[in-house]
């Protein structure tokens, strides 16, 4: 199989990259007006009428209104050409494929042969590709474990996170997360310490179960790959670089927020196997990725804990509501990327979140915005406030929308007016 440092070498800055790399720039993750046009009609002619260089024509919009729902599709199409304009006019795709090449990185795209399959599972979701960087190939689902949980890992879940990526590792198993602080960045640390001590021992590559050109961990961004996010993990981010890759969705130079974080979670989900959430409280971003797993038919495994620990409460909630599997031991965890027996499910249906048993739970100020609201309110400065022009490039969203929103997020006390300018309300 090529790999994705191959696909970079090798790829020039084609037609259909050239107008992905501008798609990734231009709409968010989880915008399923755009996506579906990508799907549905590909990338150059995609990007050509979602910038509004072109016109849609009448074929083209009943094939969309057919795909993505008769209803209020011209003016759902009106009010994403305007949410997609405040973008259009700065992309500039070849400087960025330029900027992360320059990084020995690149971007993978549907087109390619290292395209991972996993991520055809996620449907019109899928991202219109993926920047990298670092080397190896992407894993199939049976070679591919993901590993999540919470940032405030205890000493217990770091333990448990080492014992079960000891055990997948060996068994030539490549470690999927996300990154972050806790149990992520102990997921990573573990995968790479394996490899290291199975080289010294004795040599690269000479586990008899591994599979040639499995990385032994990989990590899924929120932000763009030309920086190092979280900061304090730049050593161990390079590491991960140097040994396997790095993967995310956005751009160069785009900055990780919740919104990208929680869509960031389909792709760990979709690019793995299985899934195991060491330690994650009631409402986490680990569950976020457990759900994800089980809409993706992927099976899903969590470790027990304490009851009196609030960093296992989510596990124990996730046990309890869907169909998730007791891991009590790191050969568990490993069992979950076996491959069904013939006439069986691959997984378990997709889980249904309880309300009343969420409700117990202490909200956030942001629970219940609306996907707008959300991109909005974290495009919002912390300190200094700025002009509403700068909100809607940095949400990507057109201004009506954006005014409207900031009232909106004043009424709950979100966000805060000074004359013309508007910042994050404090906390």
């Amino acid at each position: 199989m090529t790999t994705a440092g191959e696909t970079a070498q090798n790829a020039r800055p084609d037609g259909p990259r050239v107008a992905r790399a501008a798609l990734t720039r231009l709409v968010e993750p989880g915008d399923d007006l755009a996506l579906g046009t990508v799907a549905a009609l590909g990338p150059e002619r995609a990007l050509t009428l979602l910038t509004g260089a072109a016109r849609i024509e009448p074929p083209e919009r009943d094939l969309l209104a057919d795909r993505l729902g008769q209803d209020a599709f011209a003016r759902r199409w009106s009010a994403g050409l305007a949410r997609w304009a405040p973008r259009s006019a700065r992309l500039d795709p070849v400087r960025d494929l330029v900027a992360l090449h320059r990084l020995g990185g690149g971007l993978l795209i549907p087109e390619d042969p290292a395209w991972p399959t996993g991520l055809d599972d996620l449907g019109d979701a899928a991202p219109v590709g993926l920047w990298f960087r670092g080397r190896g190939t992407l894993p199939p689902l049976t070679r591919a474990l993901a590993i999540v949980g919470s940032r405030e890992a205890t000493a217990y879940g770091r333990q448990v996170t080492r014992d079960v990526v000891a055990c997948a590792s060996a068994a030539g198993v490549c470690i999927v997360s996300g990154g972050a602080y806790g149990i992520d960045g102990a997921a990573h640390e573990a995968a790479l310490e394996t490899a290291a001590a199975a080289g010294r021992r004795s040599g690269p590559g000479s586990h008899d179960d591994a599979a040639p050109g499995v990385p032994p961990t990989v990590a899924v961004l929120a932000g763009g790959l030309d920086r190092f996010y979280p900061a304090g993990h730049e050593r161990l981010l390079r590491a991960v670089m140097e040994e396997g890759l790095l993967l995310s969705e956005m751009p160069p130079g785009a900055t990780p927020t919740r919104y990208r974080f929680l869509h960031r979670n389909r792709l760990i989900a979709a690019l793995s196997g299985a899934v195991v959430v060491v330690e994650a409280r009631w409402r986490s971003g680990a569950q976020n990725t457990a759900g994800h797993a089980h809409g993706l038919g992927r099976e899903v495994g969590a470790v027990p804990g304490p009851v009196t620990s609030p960093s296992s409460a989510g596990c124990h909630r996730l046990l309890q509501e869907g169909p998730t599997q007791l891991i009590a031991d790191p050969a568990q965890a490993l069992a979950l990327l076996k491959p069904p027996r013939p006439g069986e499910s691959p997984a378990a249906s997709p889980a249904t979140t309880t309300r009343g048993e969420a409700s117990r739970a202490p909200g956030r100020p942001t629970d219940g915005l609306t996907v707008e609201e959300l991109l909005v309110h974290e495009a919002l400065p912390l300190r200094r406030a700025v002009p509403v022009d700068n909100l809607t490039s940095s949400a990507g969203l057109a201004l009506p929308t954006v005014l409207a929103v900031l009232t909106r997020l004043e009424g709950r006390r979100l966000a805060e007016r000074r004359g013309d300018l508007w910042r994050r309300a404090p906390e």
